[in-house]
């Protein structure tokens, strides 16, 4: 079966994941779409210093809105704010610190930014990792899951109140398409069974990312979430990470504008905000979450035992003594439910 799913996965791909992809996708785009001004309005990215995040800061920030940069180098991120301060005339640009792989830390810097800060109108979950041997953080957790899974459902659970008080409140977060090929796995959530492969550890947690969204929009309607494919899309993060993709494809993967585009119409378009809410797009179309035949979809049973094991390990990290994580506590524990 997996042979087939992947097979079928890429052959899919040559057709709708490349540039050439994107171009014959866009002829039916609307241009006044995004004809808008965001002036007034505040957006989150994470991972915001390169590739798609960077695109997506700087499609914002010419539109007038205020940018919010969660990175995990400073001298990354803030090159690049003075690129898009640069570029897009807009200052109203700022930079947080912060490794979507230290649960802990994240879940502080959600607090401190939710009393610094009156509201967030929208939430991109951008960054992600793909480290091809199994590592540990030091809150007990596989890297690519913390980091890919754990860290956006911390950040967007904790920013989940103050996006409540916004005005047209959305989260998106950046899937991948190679979640096709992966059913949800809810004995194994941190790929400690098996033969560890970095690529399909992703893959799995991009799944994670699918059904956490379609769970967030159903617990809560004043939000609009939705989740998307940006494509193949030629980043530093493909060319470090999966080097033979990269070469293999070559011109024939998508600009970082490009990859960007579905994640810039979710963030500004009014007509955006109308669809259903905790739908997966593709070129700013609703897209199944399942191939057909793959044999990928997830009982209920095993939808709620995955939220239920996510709560539980957020409980368990963020309850432990603080000087286990070298820094006090911001307040009490939170309750994940």
């Amino acid at each position: 079966m997996s042979m087939y799913r992947n097979t079928v996965w890429f052959l899919n791909g040559i057709h709708h994941y490349t540039r050439k992809g994107y171009e014959v996708a866009a002829k039916d785009f609307d241009p006044q779409h995004l004809n808008v001004s965001v002036v007034g309005r505040s957006f989150m990215i994470t991972g915001a210093n390169s590739g798609i995040g960077k695109a997506t800061a700087m499609a914002v920030a010419k539109r007038g809105g205020t940018v919010h940069m969660v990175c995990r180098n400073r001298d990354r991120a803030e090159e690049a704010r003075e690129d898009i301060i640069y570029e897009s005339g807009n200052t109203e640009v700022y930079v947080h610190i912060v490794d979507l792989s230290e649960t802990r830390k994240v879940w502080e810097f959600a607090k401190d930014f939710e009393m610094q800060y009156s509201s967030l109108n929208v939430l991109i979950n951008n960054a992600g990792c793909i480290v091809h041997k199994r590592e540990m953080t030091a809150d007990g957790l596989e890297k690519n899951f913390a980091t890919n899974t754990m860290g956006a459902y911390i950040l967007t659970q904790t920013l989940i109140p103050l996006l409540q008080k916004s005005r047209d409140p959305r989260v998106i977060t950046v899937s991948s398409g190679g979640m096709l090929v992966q059913k949800l796995r809810v004995d194994d959530l941190q790929s400690e069974k098996g033969y560890f492969d970095g690529i399909m550890v992703y893959a799995q947690n991009k799944r994670q990312q699918v059904v956490l969204t379609q769970q967030w929009a159903k617990a809560n309607p004043l939000i609009h979430f939705s989740v998307m494919h940006p494509g193949w899309v030629n980043t530093p993060a493909v060319a470090t990470s999966m080097p033979q993709f990269h070469h293999m494809m070559g011109e024939r993967l998508r600009s970082v504008e490009q990859g960007a585009d579905t994640v810039v119409w979710l963030a500004l378009c009014r007509a955006a905000s109308r669809s259903r809410s905790g739908q997966f797009f593709e070129d700013r179309c609703p897209v199944p979450t399942h191939l057909p035949l793959a044999w990928t979809h997830s009982s209920l049973q095993d939808v709620e035992s995955f939220m239920s094991q996510l709560e539980t390990l957020a409980e368990d990290i963020l309850s432990q003594p603080e000087e286990e994580h070298n820094g006090p506590m911001t307040s009490a524990a939170p309750q994940f439910v």
